[in-house]
């Protein structure tokens, strides 16, 4: 066979349909940035909280806020990833809420399990089923939003 025919097939393309893969959405980098953020000033501020201070109550409920920031931050990037990578090529991305949101139920499941060591409760089953209800809630959260972009 004939390399040159697979050129001109090759060029017969939309140089168009090679260049969208690579397009990130205005607010997916809004997203990036804001979770970069909350990343730095998530594990800075635990941090300087750990080093500095004594473990009291204020100081604790500080560590659990400063947690939330810093694993939503970090997560943030591999949310998206993740998003882009199982959405099929014909459906649009989903929106930078999305993102942030699924970032959100990610580090909200680290403080509830940093919460529940504190006395030793956490166990590996409370830790599946924990996580379980946080999927199962977006699950349903997503399939709504879903169903009302098709109906516009």
């Amino acid at each position: 066979m004939n390399d040159s025919y697979l050129e001109d097939d090759l060029q017969d393309e939309a140089p168009s349909q090679f260049l969208t893969t690579d397009k990130i959405p205005p607010d997916h980098v809004g997203v990036l940035v804001a979770g970069v953020v909350l990343m730095g000033g998530g594990w800075l501020g635990i941090y300087q909280l750990v080093t500095t201070t004594l473990p009291r109550v204020g100081q604790r409920w500080l560590f659990f806020l400063l947690l939330q920031l810093a694993v939503t931050g970090t997560v943030l990037p591999f949310v998206r990833y993740l998003n882009v990578r199982f959405t099929p090529v014909d459906v649009e991305l989903p929106p930078g809420g999305v993102l942030v949101r699924q970032s959100i139920w990610i580090g909200l499941f680290a403080v509830l399990c940093a919460w529940l060591q504190m006395p030793r409760v956490l166990n590996l089953p409370i830790a599946f089923f924990l996580g379980l209800v946080f999927i199962v809630i977006e699950t349903f959260l997503r399939s709504r939003e879903i169903r009302a972009e098709r109906a516009e």
